[in-house]
């Protein structure tokens, strides 16, 4: 139906559409359009992960998080997911396996996130982005489930991923 634009940012655009419902109904909707993100389970062993502590300006807070990051402009998930590895936590995957993907807010983005598991990790050069504040720390299994019972846990893409590896 129509189709109007109201905002274009460097990650996303926000528009209002209006749209006809499987059962008729027609009503104006808000869209936010996102290219799409990863997120990495970087496995150290069958206990540890490589975790992050990020501070999110938008909230003003620290969270702990598994990496992730949005696709570059046709770039392939599995590529994103790798480089995104790197950049935020200084260690590389020699195996790196899809787990599957989420959609985290359908009511109003179009954002999918493919969540990768990485494995074999190797160390090597960290390349954070300036505006990344990013502390990288490895926990065990069992560390992060007390922080999820604590409700210190609280990023619900590593929350789905940690599930989704049996985690939680």
């Amino acid at each position: 139906m129509s189709h109007c634009r109201k905002f274009k940012g460097r990650l996303l655009e926000v528009s209002t559409r209006r749209v006809r419902l499987p059962n008729g109904f027609v009503t104006d909707i808000d869209v936010v359009r996102h290219i799409g993100a990863v997120l990495i389970v970087p496995l150290l062993s069958q206990e540890k992960v490589v975790l992050i502590r990020q501070y999110r300006p938008v909230i003003a807070e620290y969270l702990y998080e598994l990496p992730a990051g949005t696709l570059a402009k046709k770039e392939a998930p599995g590529a994103c997911a790798r480089r995104e590895l790197v950049e935020e936590t200084g260690f590389a995957a020699k195996k790196l396996k899809r787990l599957g993907a989420i959609v985290p807010v359908p009511g109003y983005s179009t954002e999918k996130i493919e969540i990768f598991k990485a494995e074999k990790l190797v160390k090597v050069k960290r390349r954070t982005e300036a505006d990344e504040v990013i502390r990288v720390t490895i926990m065990s299994r069992s560390h992060i489930r007390q922080l999820f019972r604590r409700g210190a846990l609280k990023d619900a893409k590593t929350i789905c991923a940690f599930a989704m590896i049996g985690w939680l």
